[in-house]
């Protein structure tokens, strides 16, 4: 696979559809860090090593890959975790013989999953869900790694929060006999299925998803921005470097 590291980090260089028919093909880890999660790496031990071991990480920040541009001249393509989900589910729903599990975090998230990937032609169960608990540190689900050695799916869509999501992906992969695609997808899920409110694709295209989040919630989520202005920092003084852990 094409690659351009940036922060330590090796991030797919390549079309969407490479990124879906690679992790269909060879499984693994595969996370799509937002800005705000992405500055944590200098602060959150598990976190740095769930993103440095992934097997594929897609360039999901717009302001990653414009500051990457301005400040080395080199491109690297963005997929949002947004365009990388609705590429796999068209794939499922030509391939319904490829078996997924999903992982959400409440059981009305799993009920508006369950009820959106039926009316779409993805047929699913009740089976084919996991409702993850509230993970304390480190990150770890034995009944779950139990679940995916049992059922042996294609991929395990991981649909819960940034920042644990990655930690529980690298601990399945750990400790999981095969090798599915484990896919730290994050809210995309729950904006295409309706669990959070839908982000248009003109929106992501554009990078302006975060602008709708923060409009909507911006008591959640400015907060959350504002730790992303730390970014281009962080581009200028380490660029492909892994940055050193805070307080070393």
């Amino acid at each position: 696979m094409a690659t351009e590291q940036i922060l330590g980090v090796r991030f797919f260089n390549g079309t969407v559809e490479e990124a879906v028919d690679s992790l269909s093909l060879n499984g693994g880890l595969l996370v799509v860090p937002a800005a705000p999660a992405l500055v944590r790496i200098r602060d959150d031990e598990d976190y740095r090593q769930a993103l440095t071991s992934a097997d594929v990480a897609i360039a999901d920040s717009g302001a990653m890959v414009m500051l990457w541009k301005i400040f080395t001249g080199r491109r690297v393509e963005r997929i949002s975790g947004l365009k990388f989900l609705k590429c796999l589910l068209a794939r499922l729903s030509r391939n319904s013989n490829e078996r997924v599990l999903w992982v959400v975090p409440s059981e009305a998230a799993r009920q508006k999953a369950m009820g959106w990937l039926y009316t779409n032609g993805i047929s699913v169960s009740h089976d084919d869900f996991y409702v993850s608990p509230r993970y304390g540190k480190p990150v770890g689900d034995d009944a779950l790694a139990a679940k995916i050695n049992k059922q042996s799916p294609k991929y395990v869509v991981i649909g819960i929060g940034g920042g644990t999501q990655e930690k529980l992906g690298l601990f399945l992969r750990e400790q999981i006999r095969a090798r599915p695609a484990i896919i730290c997808i994050g809210a995309a899920l729950g904006f295409v299925t309706g669990d959070q409110p839908p982000i248009p694709m003109w929106a992501d295209r554009f990078y302006l998803g975060w602008l709708l989040r923060l409009l909507r919630k911006p008591c959640v989520f400015g907060p959350r921005y504002l730790s992303a202005f730390k970014l281009p920092g962080l581009i200028v003084r380490y660029r492909e470097k892994l940055p050193t852990m805070k307080g070393r």
